[in-house]
């Protein structure tokens, strides 16, 4: 008979062959795992590439939306997928996750994905691009045209987030020129002027914040150094530069001529004629009038010219607290590089083609005006009957001297 020692002994060994078995048919099971992954997934590229799974869609039949944000761990994604059916067991997922090398590697955005998916295809699946919209930003666009557009494009933030989000520049101190805005009072959305217009690509579910960031780098890659040594020299900061390029932007459509209605805005901001102080923009009658949410238009009424608003160049002295709009790069770079030799003081639009006649003296900006003045009448009754259409054109507006 045994003694208790040996009886010990031998439940000790027994369970230690036991554990090390496990523990050999594990490292087997995972190594054969892990080597047959190319092929796994060799296959599922296959299947993608033959058109296997082509076309899941939001409206797909059984499509299940999963969307990663940044910064969500393995952990965070296993129960999403367990929330929404699409797997049984969150540790198991991860622990294939692990073996398969996918921790870290899951790409945020809207992924649509198929109830009866394997966990690798899942995974795989996690792990490509999300399909993304095709958003064109016009030159010249406001902010609220910018909101617009991208929820007609399929985006689906919330605007109170993303108004906060443009007010809020502590989010994006990163960027050097967000972080010397000087914040002036009645200033409207403190990053309006600075969310570049191009073209993008976004995620329908994309956060206010990761949005206005894809604005924000573009605009980065645009503001050359040159431009912020061209600016000192000029006595200016880059946020006056791009205030003043967003009211050129709208002026005019064109390169040329941005130059040229550049220099008399610089020519007033340094006049010492007393009759000269004022910018007397348009383009920022018509931000306050659009604001109003009225209708842009080339004429103006006395009411609309008295506007209060820090925004109103015709009753406010020099720039306004902000940009009106999203500045192309001709007007930027029109902002710093005025004509040179220039002494023009004023301009009106003829109503041609987007053209803009200049003046050196009030009574030869006055023979412009009357010159031009049916012009301007006949393109906003056409803006008019057009605006149900969003055609309407709002560039080559008039400067009026009081």
């Amino acid at each position: 008979m045994l003694s208790n020692k040996v009886r010990v002994a031998l439940r000790i060994l027994i369970i230690v062959a036991l554990l090390f078995g496990f523990a050999v048919a594990g490292v087997y099971i995972g190594y054969n795992y892990v080597i047959s992954q190319d092929k796994r997934f060799n296959s599922l590229k296959a299947g993608i590439e033959s058109g296997k799974y082509d076309n899941i869609k939001a409206d797909t039949e059984g499509a299940v939306t999963i969307v990663i944000r940044s910064g969500d761990s393995t952990s965070d994604i296993a129960e999403k997928l367990y929330d929404e059916g699409l797997i049984t067991n969150k540790t198991v997922f991860s622990i294939i996750s692990k073996l398969n090398g996918f921790d870290g590697a899951y790409v945020a955005g809207t992924h649509y994905l198929l109830k009866g998916f394997t966990y690798d295809e899942l995974m795989y699946f996690l792990t490509l691009e999300p399909e993304a919209v095709k958003v064109t930003i016009p030159e010249g666009s406001t902010y609220y045209e910018i909101k617009k557009i991208l929820h007609e494009a399929g985006l689906n933030f919330d605007d109170a987030e993303f108004d906060r989000c443009m007010n809020s520049p502590n989010l994006f101190v990163d960027y050097d020129f967000v972080s010397k805005i000087e914040i002036k009072e009645g200033r409207d959305f403190i990053l309006s002027g600075y969310l570049y217009p191009d073209t993008y690509y976004f995620d329908i579910n994309a956060s206010p914040e990761s949005i206005i960031r894809r604005f924000l780098n573009n605009m980065q890659s645009k503001l050359y150094d040159e431009y912020y040594a061209r600016a000192k020299k000029l006595g200016m900061s880059m946020d006056e530069v791009i205030t003043m390029a967003s009211i050129i932007q709208m002026e005019t459509g064109k390169p040329a001529d941005m130059m040229l209605v550049s220099a008399v805005f610089h020519n007033r901001l340094k006049a010492k004629d007393g009759s000269l102080k004022y910018l007397g923009s348009s383009a920022t009658i018509n931000y306050l009038v659009e604001m109003q949410g009225g209708r842009t238009s080339i004429l103006h009424s006395d009411d609309q010219l008295k506007i209060e608003s820090p925004y109103n160049t015709y009753t406010h002295k020099g720039l306004p607290p902000g940009p009106i709009c999203m500045p192309g790069l001709d007007a930027i770079s029109a902002a710093l590089y005025p004509e040179p030799n220039c002494n023009y003081l004023y301009f009106c639009a003829t109503g041609v083609k987007g053209g803009t006649a200049f003046a050196t003296t009030l009574k030869q900006h006055q023979k412009n005006v009357n010159k031009y003045k049916a012009n301007w009448a006949k393109i906003d009754k056409e803006n008019e009957t057009k605006e149900t259409e969003g055609t309407t054109t709002t560039q080559g507006l008039q400067i009026i001297d009081g």
